[in-house]
């Protein structure tokens, strides 16, 4: 599910997803979430999402909640120790903003949702609250928690004034022995900066000296009496603030079941407005689910693209075909497209919205892709390889409620092997009863797509006068590649388009031709009558040619080496009809080798219009040789 998620960029919906929650916990939820295969959760999930989602555009946004440190705080209560003022703090604001999302939810009961009522699981414990508010302020107990503080920082401060009166008394006195003008601190107690040469003229300790030595820090003895009371009085304050916050730790440890289900709650509210809030930023919607294996899509958005510059993808895959094999140009968006549908199955399934007018989604036991060209240089796998293995765990893994997306299916090799390798895949799928899409350039798997029962062909709408790709999904219709018309818009001369498209549909010249031709335009050969190009050769080399092939045979078509079947024999101007894959071309006799004559492959008398008939006129046939049939006619190429 990892390569999944990576490859459909699942982990980007949870990062944004992640930028909306606020707690630690629905982080780590978020980080860790997957997709669910129990039907009554995901649409339990959803609920919860829709709910959300109703609250954030009617009511706004609920208040944040602080909720910094709890878990620490929770940890370090249960040990026994001591909670430090920052963290009773904490507590305090993690208590008030319990009070505002439950007054929030309260409001909100109007809507008549379940998801209000979790304010009845929210206890905003006032009495501590207010106890932590008025005894802790900016990470530090206030003078007021308790009396004896109050008495002892008054007495602390009303010292400290008379100390430092009593040593600038003395620095203006005797200014010359002192370095500077002012009294400073050093280990907590008042000092004055004496020169050097004048330490005896100052009695009292030194408690320290500058980098130089030229000035030393000493305590007067005129005021240490003074500094000792002083540090008594901090000692005091010391132990008296210890006490107030061991009493207020004691009554957190008294409520920690409450705390630490507000916690619990606080978490799952986190988490499902956050869930809201990427539905209100993607303009989502909730899917409804079935266990049905049906998908229908109608105007989704890819919800990694900008909406403005999106086109709507609508599909339906599941009630008359299991798979759908999508053609068209590249860059035409045919990977968008698979990608959207396996993005929105898997948020569906992890409770998220997904963006589009409305859709229908199934339960897929996993969700399968090979998209992107996989090359790996550390383990030597070339794009091929890379793709047959992908694909080769995927058909180990599926099963009938699976989603498989493929790309490029059959690429990165020899075009007639590939398309082979595509089919024998897409066959492979479809007995195995799950739901795939996939993408391709080769010809011959739209017409397999197109007789397959349970598989249909769909394709990326291309302008071909602006060239630009219309990202629109056409279900139904096979598409092309459009390399030609690109090419041509891109620079490449009328004639080389010309030639690569004889060359391409089998209307080209042979190499000797082309020869002759070019000799004769350039003087240096005279055509002989018997072999001038586009008129009658004579009756014995004529009717050689004509009788050369005859319908059926398997051949060899050059110089691409296609596989054929002779439609018609060889006519007056050298030229037979040849059944290729996926179409009919006519083609000079040169061009063909025989490979097999019809009459090892085929017993006497057999009907090739189960070969070369298209399904509707063998219908017709069939009526028609039961009688007349007004309305009713035959196709011919």
């Amino acid at each position: 599910m990892n390569h999944t998620f990576q490859t459909l960029e699942f982990n980007r919906i949870l990062e944004k997803l992640e930028s909306f929650s606020h707690t630690e916990a629905a982080q780590d939820q978020i980080r860790n979430l997957m997709p669910s295969n129990v039907e009554s959760q995901v649409k339990k999930d959803l609920q919860n999402t829709t709910e959300a989602r109703i609250i954030l555009d009617r009511m706004g946004l609920p208040p944040a909640v602080g909720m910094k440190d709890l878990s620490n705080i929770i940890t370090t209560t249960k040990q026994g120790g001591c909670l430090l003022a920052e963290e009773l703090e904490e507590t305090g604001v993690m208590l008030t903003g319990v009070k505002r999302l439950k007054d929030f939810l309260n409001r909100c009961k109007y809507l008549e949702l379940s998801l209000p009522y979790y304010e009845l699981e929210l206890d905003p414990m006032m009495d501590l609250s207010d106890m932590i508010r008025e005894s802790i302020r900016n990470g530090r107990v206030e003078d007021h928690a308790s009396k004896l503080l109050k008495s002892v920082r008054q007495e602390i401060g009303r010292l400290e004034e008379r100390l430092r009166t009593k040593a600038e008394a003395i620095l203006r006195k005797n200014k010359n022995w002192f370095s500077d003008s002012y009294v400073t601190i050093r280990n907590e107690r008042i000092c004055l900066p004496v020169k050097k040469d004048y330490k005896s003229s100052v009695p009292g300790s030194v408690i320290g000296q500058s980098s130089t030595g030229s000035t030393l820090f000493i305590e007067p003895s005129a005021i240490a009496v003074m500094n000792e009371e002083l540090e008594r009085l901090r000692i005091e304050e010391e132990n008296e603030v210890r006490r107030i916050l061991y009493t207020l730790t004691a009554i957190v440890e008294e409520n920690l079941p409450v705390l630490e289900k507000n916690k619990r709650y606080l978490d799952k509210l986190d988490f499902l407005f956050a869930k809201g809030r990427l539905s209100q930023e993607m303009e989502g919607v909730e899917p409804f689910m079935n266990t049905e294996q049906f998908i229908r899509i109608v105007d989704g958005r890819h919800p990694l693209m900008e909406p403005k510059s999106v086109v709507p993808l609508t599909i339906e895959l599941g009630k008359k075909e299991r798979g759908i094999v999508i053609t068209g140009p590249n860059t035409g968006g045919k990977t968008v497209s698979i990608k959207t549908v396996g993005l929105f199955s898997l948020m569906a399934q992890c409770g998220l919205h997904v963006p589009c007018v409305e859709a229908e989604l199934c339960m897929n036991r996993q969700v399968l892709c090979d998209i992107g060209d996989g090359q790996n240089i550390t383990e030597n796998l070339s794009t091929f390889s890379a793709h047959i293995t992908n694909v080769m765990k995927i058909l180990k893994e599926v099963g009938k409620e699976s989603l498989v997306l493929l790309d490029e299916l059959g690429s990165g090799t020899d075009p007639l092997e590939g398309m082979g390798i595509a089919i024998a895949i897409l066959d492979e799928l479809r007995l195995k009863g799950c739901l795939f899409l996939a993408t391709t350039h080769y010809p011959e798997v739209k017409t397999y797509a197109k007789e397959r029962e349970g598989i249909t062909n769909a394709r990326m709408a291309f302008d071909k006068e602006t060239l630009k790709p219309l990202y629109r999904m056409e279900i139904g219709e096979a598409g092309e590649s459009c390399a030609l018309d690109i090419a041509m818009r891109l620079g490449m001369s009328e004639q080389m388009v010309e030639r690569a498209k004889r060359y391409a549909y089998g209307e080209w010249e042979s190499p000797d031709q082309l020869k002759f031709e070019r000799d004769i335009k350039e003087g240096l050969k005279q055509p002989r009558k018997d072999k001038k190009l586009g008129k009658s050769q004579s009756a014995e080399h004529k009717n050689e040619i004509q009788t050369k092939y005859t319908v059926g045979d398997s051949i060899c078509v050059y110089p691409d080496k296609k596989k054929g079947i002779v439609c018609k024999p060889v006519n007056d101007q050298g030229v037979l009809q040849v059944q290729l894959p996926d179409k009919k071309i006519w083609i000079n006799h040169k061009r063909i080798q025989l490979l097999v004559p019809a009459a090892q492959l085929y017993p006497e008398g057999y009907d090739f219009s189960i070969i070369f008939d298209t399904v509707e006129n063998r219908k017709a046939r069939h009526k028609m040789d039961k009688g007349y049939q007004e309305g009713l006619e035959i196709k011919t190429e």
